[in-house]
C-alpha cells in the first residue's frame, strides 16, 4: 500500500522561478529549491527572515502541529522546513538510504496570502517493489543516526500494522507499490529526522476527517481511509463536510507516533511558526499544516488562564448573625465578593 493512492496531498510537480541545486553525494537523487509559478523572482526580497534552528533547539519546549486541515508526510516535512529546519537535516537523512532514481524538490505555495514551503519527491526511474520486511531492514542496516532510525522504524511499523489489520495479512508482507514506497520513506525518514534534530514534545490538535470515497489502486475506498481509521485508534477526531482525503496513512502514523498528547491548543508561549502546503486546495480553509514551537506556560512564565478562586462551604446551625460577621471578616481580608445562601434541609 502507499500513501499516494489519489490522495488529495499527494505528489505533483510545479515549476518556478530562480532554481538552485544541491546534489546528495554517492546515490543518484538530489534536491532542489524552487517557487510555485506565482512566486516572485526576487525571492520576498526584503521580506522578515528568521535564522535556522539550531540542533536541540527544541529541547523542553513544545512543538504544536495544528492541523486544521490535516496531515500528510510531505506537509509535515514542508512544516518542520519552513518553521527553521535546515533542508540539509533531511537530506543527509534520505544520502543514508540506499535509495536512487527520485529527486527532491523544496518550493513555495500561496494558501490564503500565506506562503508555505512546499516538499515534493519526484522519480527519475523504475523503483523495486518493497514490503514492510524490505523497507524495516534497509533502516536496520542504514547509518542513520540511532535516534532518527528508532524513530523512523517506529513510525513505519505503526503504518504498516494499521495496512496489515486492513488486509489482514502479516505485517512482514505489507505491500508498498513503488511510488508510494519511496514517497513514505522518505517522508518518514527526513520528518524523522527534522523532529529528532528539534528535540521537542510533539502536541497535535485533533484531526479532521473528510468524507466521501477515495479511488486507490485497487478500487475505491471510504473516506477516511481503512488504514487511517486503524492507525488513529485513540486518537480524537472530528468530522468535516468535505469531499477530501485530509488525513494520508504517512501523516497518520506520524502524527500516531510521535504525538504525546492531543489538545485544542496548549497553554504555551509560541516562539516560531512553519506552514507546510498540501498540493490542492480547499474550498473553506488553506490546506495547511502549521507547527508552532514555545514554551510550556511554566517554563515560559506566562499566567495560568484562571485569574479567581471560588471557595465553598456548608455550614450548619450557622445564626445570620455569625453569618454576617463571616461575610465582614472574608472582605476585610481581601476577598473580592463573599455571600451566604441559605438552605432548606
Amino acid at each position: 500500500m502507499s500513501d499516494d493512492h489519489g490522495h488529495s496531498h499527494g505528489h505533483s510537480h510545479s515549476h518556478g522561478h530562480s532554481h538552485s541545486h544541491s546534489h546528495s553525494h554517492g546515490h543518484e537523487h538530489h534536491s532542489h529549491e524552487h517557487g510555485e509559478g506565482h512566486e516572485h523572482e526576487h525571492d520576498h526580497e526584503g521580506a522578515p527572515k528568521l535564522p535556522l534552528l539550531k540542533q536541540g533547539e527544541g529541547t523542553g519546549k513544545t512543538l504544536f502541529f495544528d492541523a486544521f486541515s490535516g496531515v500528510a508526510g510531505d506537509m509535515t516535512i514542508s512544516a518542520l522546513l519552513d518553521l527553521g529546519v535546515p533542508l540539509l537535516v533531511v537530506e543527509r537523512a534520505i544520502a543514508a538510504l540506499p535509495l536512487e532514481g527520485f529527486h527532491l524538490h523544496r518550493g513555495h505555495a500561496h494558501k490564503s496570502a500565506i506562503v508555505a514551503t512546499s516538499f515534493e519527491v519526484h522519480l527519475e526511474a523504475p523503483q523495486p517493489h518493497r514490503n514492510f520486511a524490505t523497507i524495516d531492514a534497509m533502516l536496520e542496516r542504514s547509518p542513520l543516526e540511532e535516534p532518527v532510525k528508532a524513530l523512523a522504524r517506529s513510525i513505519f511499523r505503526t503504518l504498516g500494522e494499521s495496512e496489515a489489520m486492513v488486509h489482514k495479512m502479516p505485517l512482514e508482507e505489507v505491500h508498498f507499490h513503488e511510488v508510494g514506497a519511496v514517497d513514505a520513506i522518505v517522508d518518514i525518514v527526513g520528518a524523522s529526522a527534522a523532529l529528532v534534530y528539534l528535540g521537542a514534545d510533539v502536541v497535535c490538535s485533533p484531526l479532521p476527517m473528510g468524507r466521501g470515497f477515495i479511488k486507490a489502486e485497487h478500487g475505491f475506498l471510504p473516506n477516511p481511509p481503512p488504514a487511517v481509521v486503524h492507525c488513529l485508534a485513540g486518537c480524537p477526531t472530528y468530522p468535516v463536510d468535505l469531499d477530501f482525503e485530509l488525513v494520508t496513512p504517512t501523516g497518520a502514523a506520524i502524527v500516531k507516533t510521535v504525538a504525546k498528547r492531543f489538545a485544542r491548543w496548549p497553554t504555551f508561549a509560541p516562539e516560531r511558526v512553519g506552514y507546510g502546503a498540501g498540493k490542492r486546495d480547499l474550498p473553506d480553509r488553506p490546506n495547511l499544516l502549521r507547527v508552532v514551537l514555545g514554551q510550556e506556560a511554566e517554563a515560559s512564565g506566562v499566567a495560568p488562564t484562571s485569574t479567581h478562586v471560588v471557595l465553598e462551604a456548608n455550614v450548619d446551625d450557622m445564626t445570620g448573625e455569625l453569618a454576617a460577621h463571616a461575610l465582614e471578616v472574608l472582605l476585610g481580608a481581601g476577598a473580592l465578593d463573599a455571600w451566604a445562601s441559605p438552605v432548606t434541609m
